[in-house]
């Protein structure tokens, strides 16, 4: 994987992820990682129409919305 991406937090990391296990943090973050390397493919993953949902193992779901394609 690439190494461009990185993990941004706002408000902050704290109130992102306060109380979470490190197990469920690190899970999302992997996946996060991956959906940014599919970049517009992002799009594809998951359910939903504009806002995707991605079921993670360990009980954690990622919900994002991916970039619409500009062409």
């Amino acid at each position: 994987m690439s190494d461009a991406w990185s993990w941004s937090y706002d408000p902050d990391r704290e109130q992102v992820v306060a109380g979470l296990p490190d197990s469920i943090t690190s899970v999302v973050e992997h996946t996060a990682r991956q959906l940014a390397e599919l970049g517009r493919d992002a799009c594809e993953v998951g359910t939903g129409h504009r806002l995707r949902v991605v079921d993670i193992d360990g009980g954690a779901m990622l919900w994002f919305l991916p970039l619409e394609n500009s062409n």
